[in-house]
Order: structure tokens, then sequence, then C-alpha cells
């Protein structure tokens, strides 16, 4: 039976991701300094940030080159959207764990440093169960078939966007 990651449009959001993740490895690993933000769509993944177009065509082709030859650890990204979305579920389920739990002698204000104490140590949890859920079920590495199709850039005011279209033979 198929799971639902298998699902033709959650399979091309998932090798979209990790494209887009690997393209942020190679820019940031020219330039480390370098801030960009980006996010998967249907139809490639879009990329925030001050770049120059051929920076981004460059690293698109090379990300895209060394997924294809197995390089899978470039769909992961600490600095991935998955970690802060899976960090803010378990501190917030951490504190309200902490609130709930039964203190007959404490007002719910003297169990705020239980609720930041649970939310922290959830925190340290986060990163790694994130990057977890980034191999396994928000990125696919395979990206067999995939091509660069287009690339835009767009400018708002002081906002630069580059949609990145990709292709499939």
């Amino acid at each position: 039976m198929a799971s639902i990651l298998d699902m033709p449009l959650v399979a091309r959001v998932r090798q979209n991701h990790a494209v887009e993740h690997a393209t942020v490895h190679v820019l940031s690993a020219r330039n480390p300094h370098l801030r960009l933000i980006g996010r998967a769509t249907l139809s490639g993944f879009n990329l925030y940030g001050w770049v120059r177009t051929e920076e981004v065509a460059a690293a698109v082709t090379e990300a895209l080159r060394r997924l294809q030859a197995g390089e899978s650890h470039l769909a992961v990204h600490p600095r991935c959207g998955t970690n802060l979305a899976v960090g803010g579920v378990l501190a917030g389920l951490a504190a309200f764990g902490a609130l709930l739990f039964p203190h007959r002698t404490k007002s719910r204000l003297r169990r705020l440093p239980d609720m930041m104490l649970a939310a922290m140590l959830a925190m340290l949890f986060a990163q790694p169960l994130g990057l977890i859920l980034q191999e396994r079920i928000t990125t696919s590495p395979q990206v067999t078939g995939l091509f660069v199709r287009r690339i835009r850039r767009q400018q708002w005011g002081r906002v630069v966007v580059h949609e990145v279209t990709l292709g499939r033979e």
C-alpha cells in the first residue's frame, strides 16, 4: 500500500524541498554570510535574499547534480522551517503539560518556571527531531529526472525573490 508521501503532488513538493535545501547549502558554502530564506512550491521553490541570478543558476545546477550523484545529506538543512515547527509544537506541548501537571500548592503563575524549563528541554529535542523529520518526511533526495526549467528574478522594494521552476523528464 502506498503512503501519502508517495502521492504525486506530495512527492513533488518533497523533491523540490530537497533541491531548495541543496541549493542553499551550495550558496552558503560559497558565501557563508549570505542570508536566504527558501520555500518549496509545487513547481519548484523560491529563494528570498540578495543574491545574483547567475549565482542561483549555478548553485541549483550543482545542487541537482550532487543530489543525483547520491549526496542525499544535502536534502536536509539545519535552518529549515520544519525544525522551527517541531520546536514550536514540542515547546508548546511541554509547557502545557507542565501547566496541567497537578500542583496543589502552586498557582499558575508560580508554575511559570516549570513551564519555561519544560519548553527549554523540549527545544533540546527539537533540532535532532526536526532533522529526522526532514530526512524521512518533508524532503526526498530522489530527484532523478529533474532539471531547471526556468529561474525568474523579481524585486519588490528591498525584497529580492528568485522563483526556480523545476521540470521533470
